[in-house]
Formats: structure tokens, sequence, C-alpha cells
């Protein structure tokens, strides 16, 4: 596997990269639907309502956390998480930059 070169880009960049890649999964858009229409922690609900196994959601969910757009509390035997708001809010102000970038010139 060839090297990403992700250090030769800016910090936000790679921080942008990281987002999207979160968003390029279904499954995880999926668990970002149910939170963000839920409102509230979410603890053994997810596996009842994906048509995925408790280790593939533990799977997407760790990623969700690792990038920190949703945030968990442990209490054993369960695990609850929600949408980490703060992070919620840069993620969307990150994508508007992008995506608002583009001035309309009539080009192509």
């Amino acid at each position: 596997m060839g090297l990403t070169k992700s250090e030769v880009f800016s910090e936000e960049q790679n921080q942008i990269a990281e987002y999207a890649k979160a968003f390029a999964h279904p499954a995880r858009v999926a668990i970002l639907q149910y939170l963000l229409e839920h409102r509230e922690c979410i603890c053994g609900d997810l596996v009842e309502v994906l048509p995925l196994s408790q280790s593939t959601v533990s799977q997407h969910l760790k990623e969700l956390k690792r990038i920190g757009i949703i945030k968990g509390t442990i209490e054993p035997p369960k695990v609850c998480y929600c949408i980490d708001e703060q992070a919620w809010d840069k993620v969307q102000m990150m994508f508007e930059g992008v995506l608002n970038a583009l001035q309309r010139t009539g080009c192509c």
C-alpha cells in the first residue's frame, strides 16, 4: 500500500478528509442519522435498527468516536453514544467552507 503523503497537506485538509471518510460508508451515515433523529444517548438500539451485527456496529461507532464526531459514555454493561454537538458544528462549517468556495463563473 502506498503512502498517502497526508503530511504535505494542511491540518484542515486532513481533518476534512477524515470527516469525509466517515460519511463515505452508508452504515456510518445511518448511525449518524439515527443519533441526530433521536437527539439522545443511544445504547443498544442501533443493533436493533441496523441490518448489521453487533461487532460491525461497534467498529463503525469506534471509527466515528475516533474522529470525534460522536461521544460515548461507558457504564458497564452499556456504552451509550450521542452526537458531539461542538464537533458536528465544526464539521458543518468545514464542509460549508469547501462547498461554498465555488464561485459560479460559467466555466464548462
